[in-house]
């Protein structure tokens, strides 16, 4: 089942989302591998992180209704966590890492024409 997603949702979370599928992928490894990582066998859905980069890898045509959740769900999130106007100070290392584990760095500066 597709999901019809309207212009302004597909191109805010194409603007939230900064970071490549590689460039999250990567992360999401080097995060994964931390000593205080644990995997949930439990856990039914793959983390947001993960359903960012299976999204990255689709046409917008292919997309499905929980694609589209996933979409609004980073998008208020990112919000939620980041005033993304505020210049990062340091010790924020852990504020960043959350918002990374959702394709947003916010320290990598914004394309042109944003």
């Amino acid at each position: 089942m597709t999901a019809q997603v309207p212009d302004e949702l597909w191109q805010e979370f194409h603007t939230i989302v900064n970071m490549t599928s590689r460039e999250l992928e990567d992360w999401l490894r080097t995060r994964s591998a931390g000593e205080d990582t644990e995997e949930l066998p439990d856990q039914i859905e793959p983390p947001t992180g993960q359903q960012v980069v299976e999204i990255l890898g689709k046409r917008r045509r292919d997309l499905t209704p929980r694609d589209a959740r996933t979409m609004q769900h980073v998008i208020d999130s990112v919000h939620r966590q980041a005033n993304l106007e505020a210049e990062p100070k340091a010790g924020d290392a852990e504020w960043r890492h959350q918002l990374m584990d959702l394709g947003h760095d916010p320290l990598k500066p914004t394309r042109p024409g944003e």
